[in-house]
Formats: structure tokens, sequence, C-alpha cells
């Protein structure tokens, strides 16, 4: 038994994303469910005996993770992860920068504003009042730059991204002709 703990310790080591019973025993080649599953268990009551930074999450699939009162080292050292609605709305917030709240939330809908609040926690965009103070204006913030490690300002990145798309439009153009 304790081989099979110490391999489905690896296997939630090593995956980036929760896993089934079911995935585990696959990945192991193991035929026997319940005992991978009573293994699990197991390894469960091992970690929580103990007072380390990892813990074993199994609300949806069973992931390794850092416990929730360390989890603000694990912010300093990695990078934010952001869900793609997320990084969409801040693409428009780069893109267009500055860019009024009202503005944003009729290109991207209502829950910009969600998104927004999750950008300025994560302190990747700042927010200051327009001039007539009924709405804010958007910015990216040092924090961005750094996050996807882009050396000089926005501008910049949207001279490339018009460039590569220049460029695409002249290969779609050259493959018509021929």
């Amino acid at each position: 038994m304790e081989q099979l703990k110490a391999r489905i310790e690896a296997v939630l080591f090593t995956t980036a994303k929760a896993l089934t019973i079911k995935e585990i025993s696959d990945i192991l080649e193991e035929e026997d469910l319940e005992k991978t599953e009573e293994a699990m268990l197991e390894l469960i009551m091992d970690y929580s005996a103990r007072p380390g930074a990892l813990e074993i999450d199994d609300e949806n699939g069973y992931i390794l993770q850092v416990k929730e009162e360390h989890m603000d080292i694990v912010e300093k050292l990695c990078p934010v992860e952001l869900k793609p609605p997320v990084l969409k709305t801040l693409a428009v917030i780069a893109l267009k920068e500055p860019i009024r709240q009202t503005d944003l939330k009729e290109l991207r809908g209502s829950t910009a504003y969600e998104h927004i609040q999750e950008l300025l926690e994560k302190e990747l965009i700042s927010r200051t009042r327009d001039k007539n103070g009924r709405s804010y204006n958007l910015k990216t913030t040092p924090k961005f730059a750094e996050y996807f490690k882009l050396k000089g300002d926005t501008r910049s990145l949207e001279k490339l991204l018009e460039a590569e798309k220049g460029n695409k439009d002249n290969e779609e153009e050259a493959h018509i002709r021929t």
C-alpha cells in the first residue's frame, strides 16, 4: 500500500489539474479502483495529520495543492493565472488604454465589472476617476508588463500586433493571387 501511495503522490505532484480515481488508476496502470481509492484516502489522511504546507483537495477530483494560509508565498513566486474571459478583458484594456470603464462594459458586457475587480486585486490594472467623475479610466500597470514580460509600453505591443496582422493579410493576398 505504501508503494501505491507514493506512486499516487507522484501523479498528484506532477499534474496541474484535478484527477479522478479512474484517471489516476489509468495513469498508474492499476486495475483495482478500490485499492487506488483506499490508498488515496490514506494519503489524504497522511497529509492532513502533518503540519506541512501541502494538502490534497478532493472537491472536483484529487489535486495536491498549497494550503490557503500559505498562498501569499505562492502568489509572490508564481505568475497569476487568469481565466480566458478575464484575459480578454485585460487585452482590451491594454490595447485601448486608457479606456473608460463604461466603454469597456460596452465592449465586454456586464461581466467586465467582475473582471476589472479581479484585475485590480492582482494589480495588473489601475483605475482613476475620469474628468467628469462619472466613470473610471483603466490602464495597465508595470506589474502587467512584468507578468507578460513586455519591454516598453503597450503602444509598442499594439504596433507589434498591427504589424503581425498586416503580415498575415499580405500572406493571404499572396496566397489568393497564386
